[in-house]
């Protein structure tokens, strides 16, 4: 490499005065124009090109921190909306769940309520039975009691020959039933 600079040097022009130009050497002319070149682009650069490339990447910067704000809102509203729908679903879950003791306690109350009612309605049919077989049995008691007067009274006159009057019969009766009655 160092062969290339120096070939490089020894085929430069030469310079005024007809020395030869080597590649490092200084050109006061030649470095004022390029710094001033430089400084010329650098700030038409800043001038023009710059607060483009500013005011993009601003724009930019914006445009994501929109977003940024815009996704926070948004999972901001989720959240929100998930804890409503929480709050509503345990508040329903709540509702149910009070209906459904309501419905276990009517269905228990109406259930107690019939059979209260049928055990009232049995006692009472058993009462009336009750009520209904003992008449029965009086009735069939004064009737046995009445047809065993009569056949008392029947046999007692033929055996003693002569008519038992109403109030003889009446005063048998009695007797034979305050006599069953004792029995009883």
């Amino acid at each position: 490499m160092a062969e290339l600079f120096i070939t490089l040097a020894s085929a430069a022009p030469s310079g005024e005065g007809g020395e030869k130009a080597g590649l490092l050497d200084f050109n006061v002319l030649a470095n004022v124009t390029g710094i001033a070149v430089f400084l010329i682009s650098l700030a038409l650069l800043a001038k023009f090109v710059w607060p483009k490339i500013v005011q993009g990447l601003e724009d930019r910067n914006e445009k994501i921190l929109a977003e940024i704000r815009s996704a926070e809102e948004a999972r901001e509203q989720a959240n929100s909306a998930l804890a409503d729908y929480e709050r509503e679903l345990s508040r329903a879950r709540e509702e149910s769940s009070k209906m459904i003791a309501d419905a276990k306690a009517q269905a228990k109350a109406l259930a107690d309520e019939l059979r209260e009612k049928n055990e009232q309605e049995l006692s009472e049919r058993m009462a009336r039975a009750s009520a209904d077989i003992e008449s029965a049995k009086a009735s069939a008691v004064s009737e046995l009691h009445a047809q065993a007067a009569e056949l008392a009274s029947v046999m007692a006159e033929k055996i003693l020959d002569r008519e038992i009057n109403v109030q003889d019969q009446k005063k048998l009766l009695e007797e034979s039933l305050a006599e069953l009655g004792r029995m009883n």
